[in-house]
């Protein structure tokens, strides 16, 4: 196959895949928006944990809070629980790789915070543990998830969110979750700061 045909079958699946998902759970994106903001705006913080590329996207929703998105505003409450070696290495070594994340959350976590755990097979045990700390401490998840959920979409309670991307290919999934972070950004700036524009 010629590569620019190669290139361009990427880019159809990725807009099928965007638009497939957006018939989901466009209205859910929006839920899991206002949700974040009214914790935001209560003084809650947000606590983001995945592995690989999913470790790369909490720490960019992470940036786009805590230092700013599209508007100009004040920093919000947001933090990546995938950047400190010392603690990741540390809790991996004398526990299990399993409990990095929950024993952040456990640390950190206050009620009136959320969790956004993500996961493209919805099958991360350290993410699960993280949820199940989550729910432990009365924080909401919402879950960023692909193909059929996996594991996490069993592990939801009642107040939590899944945002579920219509794909089953990683990449798929790794886009589309990138683009609903996007969103939930600039909902949660919107909300926050420029209200008049959501009428």
């Amino acid at each position: 196959m010629e590569p620019l045909n190669r290139i361009q079958q990427h880019f159809a699946a990725s807009i099928e895949a965007k638009q497939r998902t957006l018939e989901a759970i466009g209205p859910r994106i929006v839920q899991a928006a206002e949700s974040l903001a009214e914790r935001l705006r209560q003084g809650g913080k947000i606590l983001i944990c995945g592995n690989g590329g999913s470790a790369a996207d909490a720490q960019h929703f992470a940036a786009e809070l805590v230092n700013r998105f599209e508007l100009e505003r004040p920093g919000l409450a947001a933090l990546a629980l995938t950047t400190d070696s010392s603690t990741l290495t540390s809790i991996a070594n004398d526990y299990a790789f399993e409990q990095v994340f929950a024993r952040q959350v456990r640390a950190l976590g206050r009620p009136g915070d959320a969790l956004l755990a993500i996961s493209t097979s919805g099958h991360s045990p350290n993410v699960l543990a993280a949820m199940a700390a989550a729910r432990e401490l009365g924080l909401m998840t919402v879950a960023l998830t692909g193909r059929d959920g996996g594991t996490m979409a069993g592990q939801l309670d009642t107040d939590d969110l899944e945002l579920r991307v219509s794909a089953t290919a990683t990449a798929r999934i790794q886009e589309v979750h990138i683009l609903i972070m996007h969103c939930l950004c600039d909902l949660i700036d919107q909300r926050l700061f420029n209200p008049g524009e959501l009428s």
